[in-house]
């Protein structure tokens, strides 16, 4: 807890977010469902890599970096909120995406009002972001700069003490709420979010089970990186009695036709959301979340109430390219 408490931390999520009932909703699929709106983190157009951005922005200015290289999809949520984050502590913002040259919608279109340096890999595997940043890096420190470097989400045990911190602030809204729910539910990508909250459950010995719907990779593949880093956060931070083994469930088959594309599951869980409860979940996160929610509630399956977090991802609907974001 003293790790919590001490580590430095830069402000720039709007918090607590708000723990609203959705009844519509609740009715609709016969389980009571909450969500805990991360999409409103305040930062840009809000999201939920917001709240490990503040630690890792720390620690860039801790070591005197004067820019941030990151890279992901050219729709990425973390890296516009990574360059946003950048520029409101004075960094210059670098970012490598996979793939050519795409239009200019979405978060690409926000990376670019922010004044980001955009850059793709013109290579379609995800991977080949990793070694372009590492690349982007170290010519960037031959021409004098001082780079901070980030993997692609952000998925580091630092940033994952953001959603321990934001555990803290769940058990509190709870408990004011009176409420003690069996799942809380959301969208595994790159694997931080899910660790920082799987440490801090386990830390709190809260009564809820998490549970990730993988978006991006295969579901065991999921398990072992939250396991790793949801350890290394807890390590980070000396958190007693966080020991995570055993306590990490990630669901799969939602993926739809692959990572950063839409599915007709989705599409449908975020119409019937928007359509009860006015709130807008984003294609490829979220909308593949609620609907393997959507499915285990009306299976009969599901016990409530269900707290699900909504991470955010709003640029992403006003993408022109529908079929690959």
């Amino acid at each position: 807890m003293n790790g919590l408490l001490t580590l430095p931390r830069v402000s720039l999520a709007v918090t607590p977010t708000p723990l609203q009932p959705a009844p519509r909703l609740s009715e609709e699929l016969g389980v009571e469902v909450w969500l805990k709106r991360d999409d409103l983190t305040g930062l840009g157009l809000g999201g939920n890599k917001t709240r490990g951005l503040e630690y890792l922005l720390a620690e860039a200015i801790a070591q005197g970096c004067d820019c941030l290289v990151t890279g992901a999809g050219p729709q990425s949520n973390w890296a516009m909120l990574a360059a946003l984050a950048a520029r409101r502590c004075g960094l210059d913002p670098y970012l490598v995406f996979y793939g050519s040259p795409v239009p200019v919608t979405g978060n690409l279109l926000l990376d670019q009002m922010v004044g980001a340096d955009v850059r793709f890999t013109g290579d379609p595997d995800r991977a080949s972001v990793d070694v372009a940043i590492q690349t982007l890096a170290d010519e960037l420190r031959v021409a004098g700069r001082r780079p901070y470097v980030l993997p692609r989400g952000g998925a580091t045990a630092l940033g994952a003490v953001g959603y321990v911190r934001a555990s803290l602030e769940l058990a509190e809204q709870l408990l004011a709420a009176g409420l003690t729910p069996s799942r809380l539910w959301l969208a595994t990508g790159s694997c931080g979010t899910q660790a920082g909250l799987v440490a801090g459950a386990r830390w709190l010995r809260v009564p809820y089970q998490v549970v990730g719907v993988t978006v991006s990779r295969p579901a065991e593949e999921c398990v072992a990186r939250v396991l790793d880093l949801a350890g290394a956060v807890a390590e980070l931070l000396d958190l007693p009695g966080a020991d995570v083994r055993g306590d990490v469930t990630v669901l799969g088959g939602y993926l739809g036709p692959g990572y950063g594309r839409r599915s007709p599951e989705g599409e449908a869980a975020a119409q019937l959301v928007a359509r009860t409860e006015g709130v807008f979940l984003d294609p490829v996160f979220s909308a593949k979340a609620m609907a393997c929610l959507i499915d285990a509630a009306r299976a009969g399956g599901l016990a409530g109430p269900v707290v699900f977090l909504v991470t955010g991802g709003v640029p992403t609907l006003f993408n022109a390219v529908k079929s690959a974001l």
